[in-house]
C-alpha cells in the first residue's frame, strides 16, 4: 500500500469526522500496488448517511480536511450508501479488491 501511515490515518479521521463513525474507507486502484510509482488515491466509502444533500456536504468537508492535513491530492472518492439503488460494477470491485485503512 502506498500510503504513509499518516496519511491512512488522516483519510480515516477524516471520513469519521465528516460522514458517521461506523464509516468504512477502503483503499483500492493502483496505490495498492507497491511496484508502481504515481497514480491517484482512490477511496471507497461506505456511510450509513442516506439524505443526499447531507453526503454531498460530507463529501465536500471531507476533501477540505484530507486537503488541509495532507495538502491537495488527486483523489477519486466513490461513496456507498444504503438506498443507492444502481451497482456500478467499480463498488463491487473497490469492495471485493479494496483494503480498509
Amino acid at each position: 500500500m502506498r500510503l504513509t501511515p499518516f496519511e491512512r490515518q488522516a483519510l480515516k479521521a477524516a471520513a469519521q469526522n465528516c460522514f458517521d463513525a461506523q464509516v468504512v474507507v477502503r483503499l483500492f486502484g493502483s496505490r495498492l500496488d507497491d511496484s508502481r510509482k504515481g497514480g491517484d488515491i482512490d477511496l471507497h466509502i461506505a456511510t450509513q448517511l442516506t439524505d443526499p444533500a447531507q453526503i454531498a456536504r460530507a463529501h465536500s468537508r471531507f476533501l477540505a480536511q484530507v486537503y488541509a492535513s495532507m495538502g491537495e491530492q488527486k483523489m477519486d472518492v466513490l461513496i456507498d450508501y444504503p438506498p443507492r439503488q444502481q451497482e456500478l460494477p467499480v463498488y463491487r470491485i473497490a469492495r471485493e479488491q479494496g483494503l480498509v485503512l
